[in-house]
């Protein structure tokens, strides 16, 4: 069954996806994922984030966590088979950047681990694409060829995104940037390649005589002109009346030219012999990609959305029929869309909880008309309590995320396994829909079981010294009696707060069991809330 999987993709491919399993791998991975988070905010509720709002994690921070990281990139190039002598290439150009470029860095690494794993989960036969800006594509063109080897580099591809450059009116001092950049390539030299999936229709080089086969598609004539240098006896013959077009004959023998005529292979123009064209359905596109654009009905008004037409084409030429096609970071899910489509089978992964609901509803199924375990299936996200404590166990800033996004609220910036504020629940404070304004609940997740009346307090007094007008607590495990009798009376203290003339508890709790069962927090209605709006909020 096709799947999302909501979590990082790093996960997903290292512990989820067998090896050699994916036959074709479309990736665009963020670059600067505060702008991605904050457009898929802006999907959801119809606003962008208010700027004050620490939307996402900086994944390219150089901290501990990402140095450890460069610091095994060179073990790990060696057990996934990479040569020796990019491993110490690694080491070199990683301490360069540290002092020059550590953002970038930071980004590289993720990438490079990233593809590492993507390498190994790919068929002998598969391909990969990866779609990038001037940002970094020239990095991580090394990081590819180093990864894929050079060999298997097969085309640098240039999409032109958009015609011309709104805003770069002159005077200027750049160029205006209306490009992207795919790199194509393989996991090995038997890799699939179906040109007549995405050849064009041949230009009418003969528009005097046009001709075009049963399904519409030109077909290029080419007179039999010989190309040796010189006189040729058994070329230079007569026939049917003609004579050679120059002094080196024909291109084919008599008999050869007979033989083709009888089977219908000749276009006789102006009576003269033309071969038709057996190359294939149509002409090659070149490396350079135009007229590949979203149309109004697909636009989702994501800003880094690609054209379904786009992915069609990398998954026609690519792949067949049944495939396997990949997208680790699949964003509003065009990849999803175009493999559907075309009767692929697919697996989407996407880290942002919202991005993962967006595919699920406009993608698939009011596009596509899927239904949820029906065609496709929600991976990642914990469905009962069990799951919740696997998902705590493996990796509990994951978990503290889930549970965040589960009722509707943003991470922020601060990535700790526990404590601090891990979140944000947004909210309209005026009844009238089309003049409201923004106010927020601060989230705090609690993963272990030191949960007391110490953690409420605690939690009041940032709540006290925050412009948020509520606090909300999520905790994993269930409450004991004595804990909710203790938990109700604090609440109760610290009392309510009125928002469009209705009371609201300042301080509130929710367990995960509660959550899962589809209890939320008691708030005015929530931006990123993806049901009906109530009557009269």
């Amino acid at each position: 069954m096709n799947r999302l999987y909501y979590g990082d993709c790093l996960t997903v491919l290292r512990d989820i996806i067998p090896i050699e399993h994916i036959d074709l791998v479309y990736l665009d991975p963020p670059f600067n994922s505060n702008r991605e988070y904050n457009n898929i905010y802006k999907d959801e509720t119809g606003r962008p984030l208010p700027d004050q709002v620490e939307a996402f994690n900086d994944t390219w921070t150089l901290n501990e966590e990402r140095m450890r990281s460069i610091r095994q990139m060179p073990v790990l190039l060696r057990e996934q088979g990479i040569e020796d002598e990019v491993a110490v290439f690694w080491k070199l150009w990683m301490n360069a950047l540290r002092n020059t470029n550590p953002k970038l860095l930071a980004y590289l690494s993720y990438m490079a681990e990233r593809l590492l794993y993507l390498k190994s989960r790919l068929k002998n036969t598969a391909s990969i694409y990866v779609h990038c800006d001037q940002t970094a594509s020239h990095y991580l063109k090394i990081i590819l060829d180093g990864i894929f080897g050079h060999a298997n580099f097969r085309n640098e591809i240039i999409w032109e995104r958009i015609k011309g450059h709104k805003g770069n009116q002159y005077p200027k001092r750049n160029f205006g940037r209306s490009s992207d950049t795919i790199f194509f390539y393989t996991k090995s030299n038997k890799y699939k390649f179906f040109a007549d999936e995405v050849a064009l229709p041949y230009e009418d080089v003969t528009a005097t005589f046009p001709l075009t086969d049963a399904k519409g598609r030109y077909k290029r004539r080419s007179p039999f002109r010989s190309i040796g240098a010189g006189a040729r006896p058994n070329l230079c013959y007569e026939y049917k009346g003609i004579k050679p077009p120059n002094i080196a004959g024909w291109r084919i023998t008599q008999e050869k030219l007979e033989q083709e005529d009888l089977a219908g292979d000749i276009d006789w123009v102006n009576g003269k012999p033309f071969r038709k064209d057996r190359e294939g359905a149509g002409i090659m596109p070149n490396n350079i990609w135009t007229g590949l654009s979203c149309t109004a009905d697909e636009r989702l008004d994501y800003k880094t959305q690609k054209p379904v037409d786009m992915l069609e084409r990398i998954i026609k030429v690519s792949s067949e029929k049944g495939d396997v096609v990949l997208d680790p970071f699949c964003g509003c899910g065009t990849t999803m869309e175009a493999a559907e489509r075309l009767d692929r089978s697919w697996i989407g992964i996407d880290i942002a909880i919202h991005a993962i609901k967006r595919v699920a509803r406009v993608r698939l199924e009011d596009r596509l008309k899927l239904k949820e375990n029906v065609h496709f299936k929600i991976d990642g996200v914990p469905q009962n309590i069990e799951g919740a404590l696997d998902l705590w166990k493996r990796d509990k800033y994951h978990f503290q995320k889930w549970a965040v996004e589960q009722v509707d609220g943003f991470v922020t910036t601060k990535k700790t396994s526990d404590g601090g504020i891990d979140g944000h629940l947004y909210f309209e404070v005026n009844t009238v829909y089309k003049d409201k304004e923004i106010e927020s609940m601060i989230l705090e997740v609690k993963g272990g079981k030191n949960v007391s009346i110490t953690t409420l307090r605690e939690l009041k007094g940032v709540l006290d010294n925050s412009d948020s007008m509520m606090a909300g607590l999520i905790v994993l495990h269930p409450l004991s009696e004595r804990l909710k009798s203790n938990f109700a009376k604090f609440v109760g203290e610290a009392g309510d707060t009125t928002i469009n003339n209705r009371p609201f508890a300042k301080i509130q709790i929710l367990t995960v069991e509660q959550i899962l069962a589809g209890e939320r927090f008691k708030t005015p209605w929530v931006f990123g809330h993806t049901g009906e709006r109530p009557i009269g909020v």
